[in-house]
């Protein structure tokens, strides 16, 4: 791990505690490590390299240069099945960031859970980790990658970046932090005060095959049909082929046809 120079920082609302760095292991390995140090809720790690980045269920994240790798620590005074609708929080968020520094002809698109999608493909993801003691919430470390500047080219789906989408070249990691930043917060003062309802119906707005067939992948389990909701905590709702429902709380989801 080392420190970023004192130059370039990216400038964020004072609510935030910035920690920038050049490069680390993982942004969300070293706000778990800070966290569990006492770091405060707020507490935002910024690399512009990792080395050993992840996302869901331990998969490897390839972090590109140019690209943004960031890491929120967050406190909620919650209980652990409301602090994971802090993972749409941030997708609608993200959404509103590119939206405010890219053309309209990029489409953003969230696929369930954590995926924020530019033109149908991935451009960035979003995993939660957590500590819990005693059935309640003591820290939770929300990360971010996002494609900026380029991709991976052997992803299946594909990937892509908002370079490659056609955003200007204005459009740096930095700038995109800082759009990210005062959205973020907005979001989450409108769901600590209106709860999750209005972060659904955003997310919904942009939901990635809502109403169509999809595959979902589980631990042990392949299941087809259409993607009918997200209920009241996140979980999506399957419609199956003979007219039952089934509530999905983690998997893979991909459209079929």
């Amino acid at each position: 791990m080392s420190e970023a120079g004192t130059s370039d920082y990216p400038h964020l609302p004072p609510a935030y505690r910035l920690v920038a760095l050049e490069t680390c292991d993982s942004t969300n390995s070293e706000a778990m490590r800070r966290a569990e140090e006492g770091a405060e809720d707020g507490t935002l790690v910024w690399a512009r390299r990792q080395t050993e980045g992840r996302g869901r269920r331990g998969r490897s994240w390839q972090s590109l240069a140019g690209n943004l790798f960031f890491s929120l620590v967050l406190r909620p005074d919650c209980s652990p099945q409301q602090a994971a609708q802090l993972g749409f929080v941030a997708a609608v968020a993200l959404g509103d960031a590119i939206g405010s520094v890219v053309p309209p002809m990029i489409e953003v698109q969230f696929k369930w859970p954590n995926d924020v999608l530019l033109n149908e493909r991935k451009g960035a993801g979003i995993l939660l980790e957590s500590k819990i003691v005693d059935g309640a919430m003591d820290w939770l470390v929300l990360g971010i990658g996002a494609n900026v500047e380029s991709y991976p080219q052997d992803l299946e789906p594909p990937a892509t970046s908002l370079r490659f989408e056609g955003a200007p070249g204005d459009v740096t990691a930095m700038r995109l932090l800082e759009a990210f930043a005062p959205h973020f917060m907005s979001r989450v003062n409108r769901w600590l005060d209106d709860g999750f309802a209005p972060i659904r119906r955003g997310w919904l707005n942009h939901a990635y095959g809502l109403g169509e067939e999809i595959g979902v992948d589980l631990a042990s389990e392949h299941l087809e049909g259409r993607f009918k909701d997200l209920d009241d905590n996140g979980t999506l709702i399957l419609e199956l082929p003979d007219g039952g429902t089934r509530s999905i709380a983690a998997g893979d989801v991909y459209r079929i046809g």
